[in-house]
């Protein structure tokens, strides 16, 4: 794909291995085009939340957001054909946004994509109200669970229904998990998406389904599937682990799809194979949104080399921004949406912009450029520099 010429002589020093500075040249942005017709798979982006730098509230204490930047990546992600997972783990959903600004994010993100032709928004539905660091009755989480699921109904929301660390923490087998989600998807209205989040994004899911190992965990998820299918629009499982993700999907009930959260291969398992593909809810797609649309776009025309040509070079970026400690790959999502131009600040909910090392968004930066994905590359560079500077690297 052709590099547009606006790069060319940009030169940056950034750090390389041993801390010594290293001259890097860019190759430039590749030219991208937005969707004119859907795509052959349900794909989903799962939004990072800009925070309001100018707040005076304690950043690790309380969410301050810009709402007016985060409402305008969205409609960004919908331009690019993308359905919109809201209040997800992406959104530090229990890492530094509580529910209550969930809520509001929901609210504010449903309204919007009214105005939106063809906007579409599933929103994540957990129990994350519940004080930490102690155990629940069951009854008390699904009551919990009802809560939520209900103020978004409530707005016209679709759900997502997420893994709950208060389920985790309490439940004494599988047959608990049974439990609250039949309850749950009992009562639903429409059929939800139900998310799978390892540990390797959040380690207080560790052992969910009641089961430590994640096979015979699946065995507990399929069951649930199989009972509740009428309810269940499909799952999402986030365990970076493309053989279990292509195992549990060929076992689906049918009509059940599976949504890849695999940050590591989804453009294979999205391709998908003779038997079957996923479909996707992605964290990378808010920060690749352009390459993977475009991409999208070929293999709904069946053009594989092209799909792959696009993404290819996003997958290396991707594994880079979520490597462990996975859960911090939200500091590297926020860091690509500060390069491109799409907030004008690199502060995040939490103070999370800490999280990661200089080292990391050096070597970030240079795969967000192999991949075509830096747009204003003079205004990247600018901003790189800023931070190396803030870093005390002239």
């Amino acid at each position: 794909m052709d590099r547009h010429p606006q790069a060319q002589g940009l030169t940056i020093a950034l750090p390389a291995a041993g801390g010594a500075l290293e001259p890097y040249r860019l190759r430039g942005p590749k030219a991208f085009a937005k969707p004119s017709k859907p795509f052959t798979r349900v794909a989903y982006a799962a939004a990072h939340v800009v925070a309001d730098p100018l707040s005076p509230a304690d950043p690790w204490l309380e969410a301050a957001i810009d709402w007016d930047a985060t409402i305008a990546y969205r409609r960004r992600l919908w331009s690019w054909g993308f359905g919109v997972a809201e209040a997800m783990d992406t959104a530090q959903r229990g890492m530094g946004l509580d529910w209550n600004a969930s809520l509001v994010l929901i609210q504010k993100s449903l309204e919007e994509a009214r105005t939106v032709a063809g906007a579409v928004v599933a929103s994540g539905a957990g129990t994350d109200h519940l004080a930490p660091g102690r155990t629940y009755a069951i009854p008390e989480i699904i009551a919990a669970y009802e809560e939520q699921c209900s103020a978004i109904e409530k707005l016209g929301g679709r759900i997502i229904l997420m893994a709950s660390r208060a389920l985790a923490a309490s439940a004494k087998s599988p047959d608990d998990y049974g439990k609250v989600y039949d309850r749950i998807l009992g009562q639903v209205k429409e059929p939800v998406i139900i998310h799978w989040l390892g540990e390797m994004f959040d380690p207080a899911l560790a052992g969910y389904w009641g089961r430590n190992d994640h096979r015979e965990a699946m065995e507990t998820c399929l069951s649930i599937l199989e009972k509740n299918k009428g309810k269940v629009d499909g799952i999402k499982i986030s365990l970076l682990d493309k053989d279990k993700e292509i195992a549990m999907r060929r076992r689906l009930p049918k009509g059940v799809r599976m949504y890849t959260g695999d940050d590591f291969n989804f453009a294979e398992l999205i391709e998908g194979d003779a038997q079957s593909h996923s479909d996707a809810l992605l964290g990378i797609f808010d920060s690749i949104a352009p390459a993977a649309s475009q991409a999208l776009t070929y293999l709904s025309e069946g053009n594989l080399s092209a799909y792959h040509e696009v993404l290819a070079p996003t997958v290396p970026l991707s594994r880079h921004v979520f490597r462990a400690p996975t859960r911090f790959y939200k500091t590297g999502v926020v860091f690509m949406a500060w390069l491109n131009g799409h907030q004008d600040h690199f502060v995040m909910v939490g103070g999370q912009q800490s999280a990661r090392s200089l080292p990391h968004f050096a070597e970030l930066f240079r795969l967000a450029d192999a991949a075509g994905l830096l747009a204003d590359p003079a205004l990247a560079c600018g901003r790189m520099r800023q931070l190396l500077a803030v870093h005390g690297i002239a």
